[in-house]
């Protein structure tokens, strides 16, 4: 696994860790948004492609949203290969749904962070959120983007639905916070720790908040306010992928979704919205977990189960 280095791809190992043997996922480089008012990023219909990897819960999130506020016929999409190898993601299009590169026939994802910025360091991730009139990439963090995605295009498309409404941002925020460090990045603390101390920390803190959202959950169809927010669409990702691949790839092997009364519901409730479930690709998600990651399943055996999971 390699990254960029003042815009040379240089060998290096994707999975980071501080001096305790625990996981330390990088920030994202490009932070920009697209509003109205925007000096240079403003929105049109057909300016920006997103550039996604169906096995991704940080690119799920911005695919669902596209689906969510009508964005389909405004941004395009293009989907890399599952695998994430020597040369992280590619654009091989020999994989079911794979598209390559729509815009530009790139060979690798690598070469669009490239284009945007010659002398770039960072690491090479998705979803990239990217301006096609100034060959730059907007935004690569999810979290961003789907507020990006949010309000930014109401007036084009029509659609005024608010996932994050500001009487309910300080207990979505909450959420947000609680989840995302024990779970929607605590499964990768488990995944990729390096010390039988820095897993059992992690482990122990998903579950725990696992523990948490179940109680919460009982007697409720969403996280918050009785109706679907930001919260349950950051959250969603994760759990569909928890009993298909982290349960056994990652050691999060305590209890899985469907074992628990409300979240199993919840899961299921959840997956039954069109906008989610086009957008969850399960061979997609086998295959760049158990064949990507050599470091944790060094023979890429993907295997053929689970038989029962939430889908």
């Amino acid at each position: 696994m390699s990254e960029l280095v003042d815009g040379k791809w240089v060998e290096t190992s994707f999975i980071k860790s501080d001096t305790s043997g625990r996981y330390d996922r990088e920030p994202r480089s490009f932070r920009e948004v697209i509003n109205k008012d925007h000096s240079v990023f403003t929105p049109e219909t057909d300016r920006y492609h997103l550039y996604v990897s169906y096995a991704c819960p940080w690119a799920t999130r911005t695919l669902i949203y596209r689906s969510l506020k009508g964005l389909e016929d405004h941004i395009g999409v293009s989907v890399v290969h599952p695998d994430m190898l020597e040369n992280s993601w590619t654009f091989d299009a020999n994989f079911p749904g794979a598209t390559g590169d729509s815009l530009y026939d790139l060979t690798y994802l690598y070469e669009l962070y490239q284009k945007a910025q010659s002398d770039v360091t960072t690491s090479v991730t998705v979803p990239v959120l990217w301006d096609k009139k100034t060959q730059q990439i907007v935004n690569n963090e999810s979290s961003e983007i789907i507020r990006i995605f949010n309000t930014g295009f109401n007036h084009l498309t029509g659609n005024t639905e608010d996932y994050y409404p500001k009487d309910l941002r300080p207990e979505i925020d909450h959420w947000n916070e609680l989840i995302y460090d024990n779970i929607n990045n605590g499964v990768y603390r488990a995944g990729f720790a390096k010390t039988q101390k820095a897993y059992d920390e992690a482990v122990t803190s998903l579950f725990d908040v696992l523990d948490q959202l179940d109680t919460h959950l009982d007697g409720k169809d969403y996280l918050v306010g009785g109706h679907l927010t930001e919260a349950d669409l950051r959250l969603i990702p994760t759990l569909l992928r928890f009993d298909l691949v982290y349960f056994v790839h990652f050691k999060t092997n305590i209890r899985r979704i469907i074992d628990y009364r409300n979240l199993s519901q919840y899961t299921a409730n959840l997956y039954a919205i069109d906008a989610i479930s086009k957008n969850h690709h399960s061979e997609h998600i086998k295959r760049h977990y158990y064949y990507s990651h050599e470091i944790i399943n060094p023979y890429r055996i993907v295997p053929k189960g689970p038989a029962e999971f939430i889908k």
